[in-house]
């Protein structure tokens, strides 16, 4: 696994990369991934003023601030996205307020339909749903764990919403993101927080 997660890493972008990425491909008409629709880009272009609010207005509470700074191991944050996925562009940014509180973080982002191989290994139910953190300690490259695609009361929104009506709608991805405007990327930041103190005692 320590040589996939090379592998991956070597094919990887920090957010700076990351977005420029999205942008450019954005100027062409384009989204990131194999497929490519006018939905698609879209989306991409939606989640770009997504990402820039939450680039502004994203902050970490004192108690997670705290808790980072406890840290001990470095721990290498590798993020499966694609610049189409609406959840990606709430959970992303979030992430990359973390690591840069601490530099025993550090964020790494790999494009989902580039990386097969590692999507392959971290499924959800059996699908290729993002963003899924990887966490890789630093030091050996060993992975410890994994988060994603979503926080957990944000996964059980839509799982009831699915039970009840059958499917995944407009509605239901409109509930989601009101979902995510008060959580403030909070559920985020604790569930991976917490992730990281267990990993520690690895």
């Amino acid at each position: 696994m320590s040589t996939l997660i090379e592998k991956s890493l070597d094919n990887s972008y920090s957010y700076s990369e990351y977005r420029n990425h999205m942008g450019l491909l954005l100027q062409d008409g384009l989204s990131t991934g194999a497929t490519q629709s006018e939905d698609l880009t879209n989306y991409s272009s939606l989640n770009e003023v997504r990402m820039n609010r939450l680039d502004k207005t994203i902050k970490l509470t004192d108690d997670i601030k705290e808790r980072l700074s406890k840290l001990k191991k470095q721990h290498i944050l590798l993020v499966i996205s694609e610049g189409w996925c609406g959840d990606a562009a709430q959970i992303v940014p979030v992430i990359n307020k973390m690591a840069n509180e601490t530099d025993k973080l550090e964020l790494e982002i790999v494009l989902r339909d580039d990386n097969d191989e590692l999507m392959n290994e971290y499924l959800t139910n059996g699908a290729r749903s993002i963003p899924k953190l990887v966490l890789v300690e630093k030091d050996t490259h060993i992975a410890r764990g994994s988060w994603g695609p979503r926080p957990h009361d944000a996964a059980k929104l839509i799982r009831d919403y699915k039970e009840q009506h059958g499917v995944i709608d407009q509605e239901a991805k409109t509930q989601l993101q009101k979902w995510y405007l008060h959580d403030k990327g909070e559920s985020t930041m604790k569930e991976i927080t917490l992730l990281l103190e267990n990993a520690e005692n690895m």
